[in-house]
């Protein structure tokens, strides 16, 4: 009979790109209301303090390179908390939908009968403002390319040879394994001077970055003690990032 009252729903909710404050209101709301919240490494452990004290916390996130919990469990934990509990927060870092799988949890919810939300998040490349690095800016980045640096199979993107036939901005997520490949293909083509910043934990304390040209891409995370995750920008806009922040 209790089962009868329960009803099921899944909100798939971006947590932002670290600093726990940079989530939605709404987003905010709905961590209070959860009835079990599934949570991934990307995402702030401080944001669970804001569920009721009855709301189970489960982490399922994925180490880079690591150890992780597989999709399909994570889908069938889905499933059984909506099911068995009701308001399941799938918290996720960054923007879901952004080289995320959230939209493949929520078809698979749907499938199974689970009314669905999504809830966007302020992705990773967003924070590159902090480090006076804007995505775009007139005269100098005609746009923006967002591009894996892994590939279901492992590999770069062959998009990034498109990308660099523009004057956009160009962003890698998911690339700390394809650097050397990464400079090698601006190289290539007889761009390896240009710009370029790695960023990690952009919008918390104990950020970094290294700035350089692109060619150089390895050796500037070797310096700078940069590991996952991190995000690649290349391009002109790199050259805006203030001089009087401190590096490293």
């Amino acid at each position: 009979m209790e089962n009868s009252k329960i009803f099921p729903e899944l909100f798939v909710l971006g947590a932002g790109p670290g600093d726990p404050e940079l989530i939605t209101m709404k987003g905010h709301r709905v961590l209070k209301e959860a009835d079990v919240i599934l949570y991934d490494n990307l995402a702030n452990k401080e944001l669970l303090a804001l569920a009721r004290a009855n709301c189970e916390t489960i982490y399922v996130g994925k180490q880079p390179y690591g150890s992780y919990t597989p999709q399909e469990t994570i889908h069938e934990m889905i499933k059984h908390f909506a099911f068995t509990k009701g308001k399941v927060v799938r918290l996720k870092g960054g923007d879901p939908f952004i080289f995320g799988r959230g939209f493949e949890e929520i078809i698979y919810a749907r499938e199974h009968g689970i009314k669905t939300h999504f809830i966007p998040g302020i992705t990773s490349m967003q924070a590159s403002g902090f480090e006076d690095i804007p995505l775009t800016h007139r005269a100098v980045s005609e746009g923006i390319w967002m591009i894996t640096g892994t590939k279901k199979d492992g590999t770069l993107s062959s998009d990034l040879k498109l990308a660099m036939q523009s004057n956009a901005t160009v962003v890698i997520y998911m690339g700390m394994k394809q650097l050397a490949v990464i400079a090698a293909t601006y190289i290539e083509q007889g761009k390896g001077t240009t710009p370029a910043a790695i960023i990690q934990h952009a919008s918390l304390p104990q950020k970094k970055i290294v700035t350089g040209f692109v060619e150089n891409l390895p050796e500037m995370a070797a310096a700078g003690n940069l590991t996952y995750p991190a995000l690649i920008i290349i391009g002109e806009v790199v050259n805006f990032h203030s001089k009087n922040t401190t590096d490293l």
